[in-house]
């Protein structure tokens, strides 16, 4: 029995024990503390998969051998440009929310392959320039939307130019994934049906991806570069090939992520993203030399859930003053600490 239960703890890995004993413990916590546990596992389905595609762009950029991509930053301000753009426009429904997308890619697959070919320059230090690129940006960012010419009033100052700090989408593309095809449980649980099929619809090529003969040499340049060149793959271009799509997958995932959420969130929002999804597909048992998509959604279940029900926990035990904010970050904050501690471990 014990060498079974060893065994278990083997496969699934002590980190993801760890946090899933803990986020089970707040589980049954809430209805002992009289809170609406319906509710709250509602929220937290949504929240998993408005922020999945976020940390499946983690994925492409472990495998290519580059590590985490914490200038992930870049694509997200891909996307927000793409959405910003889109609300200047006036696209609403189906049609904005696609625009966004569509503006956002090509400028995203440029940006990452100047941001892959950089980091060839610098191998072996990708994690600190990919760092220094994403806040660089975010701050470099932060002077285009005050300097860019939107003239729509919906996302500009009331006085003066440039956008506002937080940009809504409502009566443009609002949750249009959330409410594809929603089945509403009760009045307090509901089931985003297309927001869910949107984001494992991403997923899915991506698994095929690294399945394909294209793929497998991203993995096999990424694990082994040294190989990789002595059986005549180019290393360099499969490093850059991933830092491509992790950057456009960056971009498509803040826009799925603002039309759930219901706003766009401009100047240094995105500057502590990358941080976050990198935690998330840590704890679902990734390294920092191979990542999957099982590691993805495994990670982004454990990471959201235990986000969303710690907040009203902390509130209903510490009620006092800011005493629950602080709590909540401890947590956060403690999760991301402690994921990025096992950053290296094979379990």
């Amino acid at each position: 029995m014990n060498e079974k239960l060893k065994l278990y703890c083997k496969i699934i890995g002590l980190p993801r024990l760890i946090i899933g004993g803990f986020t089970l413990v707040l589980c049954f916590m809430l209805p002992v503390l009289g809170l609406q546990t319906d509710m709250l596992l509602s929220q937290s389905i949504t929240r998993i998969f408005m922020n999945m595609i976020l940390v499946l762009a983690m994925v492409p950029s472990i495998n290519s051998g580059i590590g985490m991509n914490y200038g992930l930053p870049l694509g997200i301000v891909c996307g927000l440009l793409g959405g910003a753009l889109s609300l200047e426009l006036g696209g609403t429904g189906g049609v904005g929310f696609l625009t966004a997308i569509f503006i956002s890619l090509p400028l995203a697959a440029l940006l990452g392959w100047g941001y892959g070919a950089l980091l060839n320059k610098v191998k072996g230090s990708e994690g600190m320039i990919a760092t220094y690129v994403g806040f660089s940006v975010v701050a470099f960012m932060d002077i285009v939307w005050l300097m860019a010419p939107f003239h729509n009033s919906a996302i500009t100052w009331p006085m003066g130019n440039g956008l506002r700090n937080i940009v809504s989408v409502e009566g443009a593309y609002e949750k249009i994934l959330d409410y594809f095809l929603l089945i509403k449980i009760t009045e307090n649980v509901e089931i985003p049906t297309g927001l869910i099929l949107f984001s494992l619809f991403l997923c899915w090529p991506m698994w095929m991806f690294f399945r394909s003969r294209l793929g497998v040499r991203v993995c096999v340049g990424g694990e082994n570069p040294v190989y990789a060149k002595a059986i005549g793959i180019n290393v360099n271009r499969t490093r850059i090939i991933g830092m491509v799509i992790s950057t456009c997958l960056g971009a498509v995932g803040i826009i799925v992520y603002a039309q759930s959420y219901g706003f766009y969130q401009f100047y240094n929002a995105p500057l502590m993203m990358a941080f976050s999804c990198a935690a998330a597909i840590l704890i679902g048992g990734a390294t920092v030399k191979k990542a999957s998509i099982s590691n993805v959604i495994v990670g982004t279940v454990l990471f959201q859930t235990l986000l969303t029900i710690a907040l009203p926990i902390a509130n209903e035990i510490m009620p006092e003053g800011n005493l629950s904010e602080i709590m909540r970050i401890i947590i956060s904050n403690g999760v991301i600490l402690y994921a990025l501690t096992k950053a290296g471990d094979k379990k």
